[in-house]
């Protein structure tokens, strides 16, 4: 009976199923090569139906994975160790050829903090919407934007360059604000009957953003986007939270989805320049290598002193909550959100340039 696998309800792999059965072969390396010009076939489908089930892979996860794949479909065993980089690259290269016409592509990228490279199954034309509303309602799709909006607009300003978001925060969410502006335009485009989450109903949306890697949630509990979610959603969020060149005024363009200089890759965590007119970021790793090439410590767009002291994500919301406990221990009644914290304290700076102008 032949296995079918789809993504976002197309069909993509469908294979006979495979035996299992052990044997030795001392020429897998040989036969290894003879699959890096092979056409599309049943194992790069198997292959394919891997990258469903786990939604990101590893090289060292794919090893045994492409070994097990290859073992079976020649009934002969295929050591761990035989699988290279080269063929894992191989097979990477002749799926996504395969998979381009129905906007799928295997992408990687690094972990911004451990930086080990991940790869993952994306659609290279969806926005979140397209992605989840096949296992979301309208109402939680709604819930899911809002929670990008914490992350990307509201805890990412010009001070605090947060994009993550608290358990507490996100839960919080789940009342819809219709007096918003633009809520009730974006509940009635997606269906939606703009209804509130109850509690409950939220922290089970977060899991299943958990669960399905989309989100991750972090020993504080701040939630943050995957690498497979930065790489399915780049264009989404650069559209959504960067401003055009062609619909700014006096040239105060908006870039809150930022790259890391080294890298090029988007940036969610990490350091930044001091200087807060400066659009110089970078990973903690990437921050290392590239300041242990140069013969200063300096940003290298605006030549401000490095500090290392200014983050980018979850670090840049602890200091915040400490800054905000310190100013309540010394006499403040603020009992407000951190959400309008941020706001104020953001809101603060704008003040004082105007006053010092």
């Amino acid at each position: 009976m032949p296995a079918t696998a789809s993504f976002n309800g197309k069909v993509i792999a469908e294979t006979d199923t495979f035996e299992f059965v052990e044997g030795n072969d001392p020429n897998a390396s040989e036969r290894m090569a003879e699959h890096d010009d092979a056409e599309y076939n049943n194992t790069h489908r198997a292959f394919l139906q891997a990258f469903i089930a786990r939604s990101t892979l590893t090289f060292e996860e794919a090893q045994p994975v492409l070994a097990a794949i290859l073992g079976a479909h020649e009934r002969r065993d295929c050591p761990v160790e035989d699988i290279t980089e080269h063929d894992f690259r191989a097979y990477v290269s002749t799926a996504n050829n395969a998979i381009s016409p129905y906007d799928l592509e295997i992408r990687c990228t690094y972990h911004q903090i451990t930086r080990q490279r991940i790869y993952a199954l994306v659609n290279s034309t969806s926005d979140p919407v397209t992605q989840l509303a096949t296992i979301h309602t309208a109402d939680e799709i709604s819930y899911l934007k809002r929670i990008l909006d914490a992350m990307f607009d509201t805890y990412n300003t010009s001070r605090h360059e947060v994009m993550a978001i608290s358990s507490m925060e996100a839960v919080g969410l789940a009342k819809s604000p219709g007096d918003k502006r633009g809520s009730q335009t974006e509940a009635e485009t997606q269906g939606s009957s703009g209804q509130s989450l109850t509690m409950m109903q939220a922290e089970k949306v977060l899991r299943t953003l958990v669960e399905g890697g989309w989100f991750e949630k972090s020993r504080k509990g701040f939630y943050s986007l995957t690498p497979r979610a930065l790489m399915e959603l780049r264009g989404w969020l650069i559209q959504t939270y960067n401003d055009d060149d062609e619909n700014t005024e006096d040239g105060l363009r908006v870039v809150k989805i930022k790259q890391c200089y080294a890298c090029k890759e988007l940036i969610t965590t990490g350091l930044r320049c001091a200087n807060r007119d400066c659009l110089c970021r970078l990973h903690d790793i990437c921050t290392q290598r590239f300041f242990s090439t140069q013969t200063s410590r300096t940003c290298p767009l605006c030549e401000t002193n490095w500090t290392g002291k200014d983050f980018v994500g979850e670090r840049a919301a602890v200091g915040m909550k400490r800054m905000i406990k310190r100013r309540s221990t010394n006499g403040g009644n603020d009992r407000s959100s951190f959400a309008v914290a941020v706001q104020r304290e953001d809101g603060s700076d704008i003040e004082a340039e105007e006053d010092s102008g």
